[in-house]
């Protein structure tokens, strides 16, 4: 398992922390729906990580093994010179995912939602990965090795967890130097004047070098300047790229159906309006997105997606272990669970019916697979307890009761 899955537990007790905190300071800074797809993100990516990580490193250990300058040794002055290198490519890497419309339909998960609590760190896009990696080849051909590389990119990534809080104002020098929860408010602000800025991952010293610093005057309005509206994990990674090709596909010249790929996030051709300004937005007066739901369906959604991540990190475990077929049928069912509990959750109408099949097909499934009469009986009782719990909850009669997402 990477640093990062052997951390998780560690970001759910920091989740935990943070939200008895809010409440001692009478602040309001979580939602379970926006939670839900944040997490429900994070899943995806690791799970699709799971196929294609080898895949993507072998470039690195590939470089690094046949065509490096240096031998750059395991001493602590090496270590330091790799972490400022990770920092730099990572910055540049954040910023054109800002910047290019491809790798904004990649990264732009991340900034979907209108909340900013630590669940927001842990919302990623799954096909990000498939295009970061390239920017760190330079490091391999330098000939710092894959397991210094693997660990300081872990550091780095792991520092960003924090910064991801409304519950931490300015923190004096270490604001000249270092990422703060103040500067990366200002990256997740949809407000114009704060859109592209501070694209740091640990040092802000990039940002003040090459000009894309903003420091936080106000608090921002959180998210992407055309809000998602769709507690679906599977669809925050698909929205952007779909846009992309509504925009290609309606462009008349052929070049522009390509340069649609990496002209800035809201270039059109002038036939289609031209360049999207984004909008100007009040926090005073902006609505966030929000479905409302019965309280059966908070508490049942929440105890199926606590079984979900269980079964999520026990796949995240064994899956360098499992075959092909198994891998894919097991990432297959977290998808499913995902996607139909971020159904029920957007009222959809067919979530009910989907999710009633999952739960079945889940507990057909383990009972058929089960290797002992107590593994069945739990399967059947996850069946039991579950599908009247469901009717209850996302049942028309009870709306009656209906709570915030």
């Amino acid at each position: 398992m990477s640093y990062i899955q052997l951390a998780i537990p560690v970001f759910f007790a920091l989740i935990g922390v943070e939200l008895v905190v809010a409440r001692l300071v009478a602040r309001d800074v979580y939602r379970l729906a926006d939670s839900f797809t944040d997490l429900s993100c994070g899943i995806l990516q690791q799970v699709l990580e799971a196929f294609l990580k080898t895949a993507l490193f072998a470039g690195y250990l590939r470089l690094h093994a046949s065509h490096r300058l240096f031998d750059v040794p395991t001493a602590a002055w090496a270590w330091a010179a790799c972490f400022v290198g990770v920092d730099f490519v990572y910055y540049w890497f954040h910023r054109l995912s800002h910047e290019v419309a491809a790798g904004w339909a990649a990264h732009a998960v991340h900034h979907q939602s209108e909340e900013y609590n630590l669940s927001v760190a842990l919302r990623q896009g799954a096909l990000q990965p498939a295009f970061s990696w390239v920017f760190y080849l330079p490091l391999a051909l330098l000939g710092f090795p894959p397991a210094m590389f693997l660990a300081v990119s872990s550091f780095n990534t792991l520092y960003q967890f924090w910064i991801h809080t409304r519950l931490v104002g300015r923190l004096g020098p270490l604001e000249w130097v270092l990422n703060t929860p103040s500067h990366h408010r200002v990256h997740h602000a949809r407000n114009p004047r704060y859109v592209d800025r501070n694209h740091g991952g640990t040092l802000i010293v990039w940002d003040r070098l090459f000009g894309t610093f903003r420091a936080e005057a106000d608090e921002p309005v959180y998210g992407v300047t055309k809000p998602l509206a769709s507690w679906n994990p599977v669809w925050a990674n698909l929205a952007e790229w779909a846009s992309l090709w509504d925009v290609a596909r309606r462009a008349s010249r052929p070049l522009d159906r390509v340069r649609v790929l990496w002209k800035r996030p809201g270039w059109r051709p002038d036939e289609l309006g031209g360049f999207a300004l984004p909008p100007e937005v009040d926090r005073a007066s902006h609505v966030r997105y929000a479905v409302p739901v019965t309280a059966v369906l908070k508490a049942y959604v929440l105890a199926q997606f606590a079984l979900v991540t269980l079964g999520a990190v026990a796949f995240l475990a064994a899956a360098p272990r499992l075959d092909g077929v198994s891998r894919a049928a097991a990432a297959g069912a977290v998808t499913l669970s995902l996607v139909s509990l971020g159904g029920l959750l957007d009222r959809r109408r067919w979530a009910p019916a989907v999710e009633a099949a999952r739960v079945v097909g889940l507990a057909g499934a383990a009972a058929v697979l089960a290797g002992s009469a107590v593994a069945v009986g739990a399967a059947l009782a996850f069946a039991a307890v579950s599908l009247p719990a469901l009717r209850r909850g996302a049942s028309p009669a009870a709306a009656g009761a209906l709570a915030s997402p």
